[in-house]
């Protein structure tokens, strides 16, 4: 699950059909009444703290 996530972190800026991001998308699918739509939400959650961890990290690696 973790490489599933990292992999679409990577590419979040990649347009759609519909010209939104994936990311975009996947926001417009977690606020819907879809089977799931609370599991999106969750992952986008759940990446969203993965790159504030990350940022941190970095963060405190540059300090040194």
């Amino acid at each position: 699950m973790l490489l599933a996530l990292l992999a679409a972190a990577c590419s979040s800026g990649a347009k759609t059909s519909t010209g939104r991001t994936e990311r975009e998308a996947d926001s417009v699918i977690g606020q819907s009444q879809l089977p799931g739509a609370s599991g999106v939400q969750k992952a986008m959650a759940s990446q969203d703290s993965a790159r504030a961890r990350a940022a941190a990290l970095d963060s405190l690696a540059a300090a040194e």
